[in-house]
């Protein structure tokens, strides 16, 4: 199947097409704080033929000293796992959540840091989905045999050393997508030090979509990043690289393609400063 889109579809797009050859949808909903709870609702209703991908075990890579709460996965692991969903060199990839893409959107950036262009994330989610009155199943699909083969894109990652040799006077802005009151240090829920890297500027990832989880408009996009210099180097963490990812995907709409990921982000900062 041949298609063309962009790294956001609409939930009539998907309705369209699903069933086809060569489309695999992956459910990546989950719950920071009770992370069972994604995987028990795509148990209790789905849409049709997606697989489920599980953050901390799919999507993430085991927690060590350094590196993050959700570190990358490892590429060979990720890449056995997505076989087995069925995609392969020609898949399109849809993926989508509950929580304003930001799950979806790391499974968009991981499978594009392995090589693999053609995933979308589902516009609205799963609640948008569901209000258009498109059918939802109950029925788990069977593991597929796949043939993906990553090519992790190495350069579109840092590391904690990068990022603190970062220097924001060589035309270089480190971007915290975290929310205003973490940014500042006024909170910190998780992680063991409140505040941000010196130096960095803060752009919160909610500000991508709307409330329902829509994505906003390219001109709103452009809009919103009109500040960054076009010519600068961006780098965009979070928290542990998760809702980075958010950011990344609003970057790549708005015409600002190669912003690299700081995957570790603050959790793995303050794994440095304790």
């Amino acid at each position: 199947m041949t298609l063309t889109t962009t790294a956001v579809v609409s939930r009539q797009w998907l309705g369209a097409l699903l069933g086809q050859p060569g489309l695999v949808v992956i459910d990546c909903r989950f719950s920071l704080s009770d992370p069972g709870l994604g995987e028990q609702q795509y148990q209790q209703g789905h849409i049709p033929g997606a697989f489920y991908l599980h953050l901390n075990r799919d999507l993430s890579g085991p927690v060590e000293t350094h590196g993050g709460r959700h570190p990358l996965p490892d590429p060979i692991t990720l890449g056995q796992t997505l076989a087995k969903c069925g995609i392969d060199a020609d898949t399109w990839v849809v993926a989508y959540d509950d929580s304003r893409a930001c799950f979806a959107a790391r499974l968009w950036w991981l499978l594009r840091w392995l090589g693999h262009d053609q995933v979308a994330v589902l516009d609205g989610g799963y609640q948008a989905y569901c209000q258009a009155q498109l059918p939802i199943s109950k029925e788990i699909p069977s593991p597929q045999t796949g043939n993906f083969q990553p090519r992790p894109r190495l350069d579109w990652v840092v590391d904690y050393q990068f990022v603190k040799d970062y220097q924001p006077d060589l035309n270089r802005v480190l971007i915290d997508s975290r929310e205003p009151a973490r940014y500042q240090g006024e909170i910190e829920p998780i992680d063991p030090i409140a505040g941000h890297i010196p130096g960095a500027v803060n752009y919160p990832w909610t500000e991508i979509t709307d409330l329902q989880g829509f994505v906003k408009s390219v001109p709103e996009l452009q809009a919103h990043w009109q500040q960054l210099d076009d010519a600068a180097g961006l780098v965009v963490y979070c928290g542990s690289g998760v809702t980075a990812c958010v950011n990344l995907l609003g970057l790549e709409l708005a015409g600002r393609p190669g912003a690299k990921l700081y995957a570790g982000s603050w959790s793995d900062w303050c794994s440095y400063q304790i």
